[in-house]
């Protein structure tokens, strides 16, 4: 069977996503706010990496580039190892994003499904991954309950599962723990290093919590959208 999640797995040290030179420009009217200038880095198979920075540093607007889900003004972003922009999501590539976005109609095993089902994934396969993941973030009692009926910390670990239904083999967090108080934000990151670790992909948090920054052993900083402190020379093929 093929699918989201089933191509050959990328090995220890493959480049999965590579920013060159990146900069993002966003404009509103005459008014231009420069989010990124300048940056180079890349996401290897295995790494564990938090980028952190003040509020306004750039951090998501590099994510969401890595993601796939913006373009940069200038420089390239591309990946390598896991194939073309286009079939980035759902398959080798998952966000999680600050506030877990669930569909209020949907019961918490459909929300984590329906992504899946959307890439055409069968029923039956689909509602096997959906749980399957759930149960890998010991969710699964609350398979049948609503978005209203969970806690804030559910809600998000929710979201992770929804992203690691998909089986990817990089794993981007936004500021996933922004929202939550400590003790659900560590079962948060808990999460999402344990789903890594079974799942074999990559992780990068965006974070301004140091508790959170010193769950990850490698570092990226960034100040005034500027890369400060990370790999930027580390990316040769």
């Amino acid at each position: 069977m093929t699918g989201p999640g089933t191509e050959e797995q990328p090995r220890s040290g493959d480049i999965l996503a590579r920013c060159e030179g990146v900069a993002r420009t966003y404009r509103a009217g005459a008014v231009a706010t420069v989010a990124l200038q300048g940056v180079s880095c890349c996401v290897r198979a295995g790494d564990r990496i938090a980028a952190t920075g003040p509020s306004g540093s750039g951090k998501s607007t590099l994510l969401h580039l890595l993601a796939g889900l913006d373009t940069p003004t200038v420089g390239t972003v591309s990946w390598p190892a896991l194939g073309s922009r286009s079939c980035l999501r759902p398959g080798p590539l998952a966000v999680v994003f600050q506030a877990p976005s669930l569909l209020a109609p949907l019961n918490v095993e459909e929300n984590v499904a329906l992504p899946l089902l959307l890439a055409g994934v069968s029923p039956a396969d689909a509602r096997a991954r959906a749980s399957d993941a759930l149960a890998a973030l010991g969710l699964e009692d609350l398979a049948a309950k609503l978005p209203e009926e969970l806690s804030g910390g559910q809600a998000q670990r929710v979201a992770v599962a929804r992203a690691l239904a998909s089986r990817p083999r990089l794993l981007l967090a936004d500021e996933p723990t922004g929202q939550l108080d400590h003790a659900n934000g560590t079962l948060v990151i808990d999460a999402l290093l344990a789903a890594a670790e079974a799942n074999g992909a990559a992780l990068v948090v965006t974070t301004h919590d140091e508790r959170v920054a010193a769950r990850l052993p490698q570092r990226w900083r960034l100040d005034d959208g500027r890369l400060v402190d990370g790999n930027m020379s580390a990316c040769s093929a």
